[in-house]
Order: structure tokens, then sequence, then C-alpha cells
């Protein structure tokens, strides 16, 4: 749909909900949750844009109550994998099981559902399966489907894999695929608090007080708000200056620096040129602004392309990471004037 088939007035209320959502949103989940607000925004940005997020953090962090009470604020249908080394793909995606019917003995298939069949997956401690398991979830988060046994079933809309996962240097843990890495929308990086914010934690969880967010939102909500989203307009000079952020990771290309030529093996694909323009464009609603600007395409480079890019021997021998590689970038890729 585009700005053209509706009217200024429906569009304006349209976008007045989405801000009030928005705010009604972090206010529910700072009832549970203290600072981490730019691992929130992200996470936001993830679900308004309909694109599935990665939360990478140590233990104790926070990850996956954050997820939950995501979930809680929503008004979603939520379930949540706990992953294990010995987890089966049939127990992410569900599974056939025969059935006998009472009186006439006829035995007929039937499927179960696993708990993928919800809005809001959380896939707690996700590289800690082998890569067979972990594949499970490609089809769904590319395609809004899993197929079991030759039938393909269709996942309800909207649909959210919130994952978290360890840092890989932990003991027990497998890196993940490079193509399920580029199924997620964010790599978001959850660090420990400030000790004041660490404060309100301890006085939070401490005592008998129990803090409960509520639901403001709805499934047919947030489907409409992913809708608006795409409906925000970019200039063509910040398209280009994103899809040339995006080009100078590929050591092929004549936009790559030579820092990028030696340190990165393989850039990000044109998913991530993509992911770029969809999250600066609700980053710029959110911001209650109507267009997109340079400023929204340069905060959102790192959470999008951090996990896109494969640096070679050399940047892990000089331990170069590609946040540092992608901070260098935006110093020397600079946006035009104006």
């Amino acid at each position: 749909m585009s700005t053209t088939t509706l009217d200024s007035t429906e569009l304006k209320a349209r976008v007045d909900r989405f801000q009030a959502a928005h705010a009604d949103i972090v206010r529910q989940v700072r009832r549970v949750i203290v600072g981490q607000d730019e691992v929130l925004e992200q996470v936001l940005i993830a679900l308004f844009v309909g694109g599935h997020c990665l939360i990478t953090g140590l233990p104790g962090t926070a990850k996956t109550l954050l997820v939950r009470t995501l979930s809680d604020t929503l008004g979603l249908k939520f379930k949540r994998i706990q992953f294990t080394p010995d987890l089966m793909p049939t127990d992410i995606t569900g599974t056939d099981i025969i059935e006998e019917e009472p009186g006439t003995g006829r035995r007929t298939w039937t499927f179960v559902p696993g708990p993928l069949f919800a809005n809001v997956v959380l896939a707690d401690e996700i590289n800690r399966t082998p890569p067979k398991t972990q594949s499970a979830l490609l089809e769904a988060m590319q395609e809004y489907s899993c197929t079991v046994r030759g039938t393909q079933y269709k996942l309800e809309r909207p649909f959210f894999v919130l994952a978290t996962q360890n840092p890989i240097e932990l003991e027990g843990t497998y890196p993940l695929p490079e193509a399920q890495l580029d199924r997620f929308l964010f790599n978001t990086m959850l660090d420990y608090l400030p000790v004041e914010d660490e404060m309100k934690v301890l006085d939070m969880t401490t005592t008998t007080a129990v803090n409960q967010a509520q639901a403001v939102t709805t499934a047919e909500e947030i489907l409409s708000f992913q809708q608006l989203v795409r409906m925000v307009p970019i200039a063509e000079p910040v398209a280009r200056y994103a899809l040339n952020l995006v080009r100078a990771t590929r050591v092929t290309t004549d936009e790559a620096p030579d820092f990028m030529k030696k340190y990165v093996n393989f850039g990000a694909s044109v998913r991530g040129a993509q992911f770029l323009v969809l999250s600066a464009k609700c980053r710029a609603l959110m911001k209650q602004r109507y267009h997109v600007t340079y400023e929204d395409v340069a905060a959102l480079l790192r959470p999008v392309l951090r996990h896109r890019i494969l640096v070679n021997f050399h940047a892990e021998s000089e331990k170069i990471t590609s946040d540092d590689l992608l901070k260098r970038l935006l110093e020397t890729v600079p946006h035009p004037k104006g």
C-alpha cells in the first residue's frame, strides 16, 4: 500500500497510534528492565520492521528477561525453546504422530505443532545446539513456514524469532551458520550495566515487590505498524549512502577501502542493504520524524552488519573485530553534505 492510497488524516492517525504504542511499550518494559536503551530500541525496530533479532551477551545480563517482558507487552502468543546439545529439529517444528480413532480403530497421521508455531519465539541460548538443529529455523525465519514430512505449514503472522546467545568463546557452544546469521536483522550486543543502573536492579529484584508488564497492543496492530514503516519515504541520496556503506564491505568491489580488503574475507549481501534501509525508516518514525536521515543509517550500521562480515586471519591475529572495521568505515565513507 502506498501513501497515495491513504487519506492524509488517516495516515496521521496511524502515525500517532504508532508513536503512542511505542511509548506505551517502552513504559511497560521499563517496569521490569533497567537501562539498555540502545538494546531496547534495536529490538523494537526489529519487531516493527518484521525482522528477527539476535541478542548477544554474557550470562546474567537479562537477555531472556528482556524477550519475555516484550512478549508480555505486545500481547502476542509466546513460546520458548531452550536450546541444548541434544535438541532435535522436530522438537522445534513439531512432528506427525499416529492416532487411533475411538470405536473404528482407524489410524491416521496427525500433526502436533512444535513451539515454532507462535508469534514470538524465544530461541534461548541458540548457540548451545549443533548446526543441524539450528537450521530448523531457516525456513521459518525467511518464508514464515515450516515443512514436516513433505507437508508445508504456514506460520501465523506476525512472527518474530528473538534469539539469545553467549559469546562463542565460552565452553560448550557452536558458532551459528553464516546462512542463519544473515536471517537476523540485528545482532544486538548486550553489555553490563553502569553502576547506578545495577543499583536500581538490586532495589527492584531483592524485595517482595513483583513488577509485571501489561499488554498494550495486539497482533493486528503490529502488522499495521510493519506496513506503516515501509511507507516512510527515504531520499535517493540517503538510500545511496546506505548502499555505498554496504558495498564498501565487499572486498571485490571498487568501493571497498584498503583496510576492508586487508581484513575481510566476505562482506554483506544485498539483504544487509535492505535491512539497513528498513531499520533506518523505523528509527526515523520512532524519533517522530517522517523521513530518513543520514544519522539514522549511521546509527544502525553496526548492529545490522556486524554479523554479516566475515573477517580473515589477519584481523583475528590483530584482534580487530567487525565492529572496529565498521566504525572505521563510517569515518572513511562520509555522507553527502546537506
